[in-house]
């Protein structure tokens, strides 16, 4: 059976143990500047072309077991950024990996991982 292209993109569902307090972290510590959605239990907020959704949850266990990936153009100064508010992750230092890309990661108040990464030029 031939397979048709369907998937059009990812977007990561996270979880927070206070949306509004995870909403407000995302603005100011990593520039999501578009707000799609929010109540008590669930929001929606972007920076550029990355959209990510959050959940309430009352277990810390959610968000510091989960993780997604994003794929970036100029991660060096993306780094810089971001890395100027204290939220790069304690072994998440920028550098190149032998799986061809160069990334760091990020975590956020509740412990959610978001890795970034851009694959490097040869």
């Amino acid at each position: 059976m031939e397979r048709k292209e369907h998937l059009l993109r990812g977007i990561p569902v996270l979880a927070s143990l206070d949306i509004k307090k995870t909403v407000e972290f995302y603005k100011t510590k990593l520039g999501f500047n578009r707000l799609g959605y929010l109540d008590d239990n669930y929001a929606i907020i972007a920076r550029d072309n990355f959209v990510v959704h959050f959940w309430k949850c009352n277990d810390k266990i959610h968000p510091e077991n989960t993780s997604c990936y994003v794929d970036v153009e100029d991660v060096d100064t993306l780094y810089e950024e971001l890395k100027t508010f204290g939220v790069i992750h304690p072994n998440g230092k920028l550098r190149d990996h032998d799986h061809g890309m160069r990334e760091f990661a990020i975590l956020d108040e509740d412990g959610n991982m978001i890795k970034f990464g851009q694959e490097i030029s040869n």
